[in-house]
């Protein structure tokens, strides 16, 4: 049994393509995702934006976001159900499970190395204290 990991799926919809069909194909996504036991956590319609090079005669498409919980075997099924659809000019997955861990373990660790603010007790500015009486720093002009 695999294990639920979490997906970005993104996928540039013809120009041609209607709202409705546009709907139809998120709907056909969202069944297979239900049928493979997997959650839709967010969707997201960016609308028709230009594309950075053409595909076939066009320039732009219609962008698409899922995110996804799910295993390998439904991005498998989902990517072998766009590759087919007329539709789709183009899909990317991208599992984003362990970029996320990575950002939380990141930002954990940044919060346990700053302790209190710098400058405390500290008159130089050099990292010294005016007191210690080291004045290799302090020169009369």
């Amino acid at each position: 049994m695999s294990t639920s990991r979490q997906y970005e799926l993104i996928y540039i919809v013809s120009p041609d393509a209607s709202e409705q069909e546009v709907t139809d194909l998120h709907a056909q996504v969202e069944a297979v995702i239900a049928r493979i036991g997997g959650e839709l956590v967010k969707s997201e319609n960016w609308g028709r934006r230009k594309m950075a090079y053409e595909i076939g005669p066009h320039k732009e498409g219609v962008y698409v976001l899922e995110l996804i919980n799910g295993t390998g075997e439904l991005m498998k099924e989902l990517e072998r159900r766009l590759r087919v659809s007329e539709k789709i000019l183009r899909y990317l997955v991208v599992r984003v499970d362990e970029e996320l861990r990575a950002a939380d373990r990141a930002r954990s660790r940044r919060k346990v190395r700053t302790g209190p603010p710098a400058g405390d007790g500290d008159r130089s500015g050099m990292g010294m204290d005016a007191d210690s009486g080291d004045d290799r720093y302090a020169r009369e002009v």
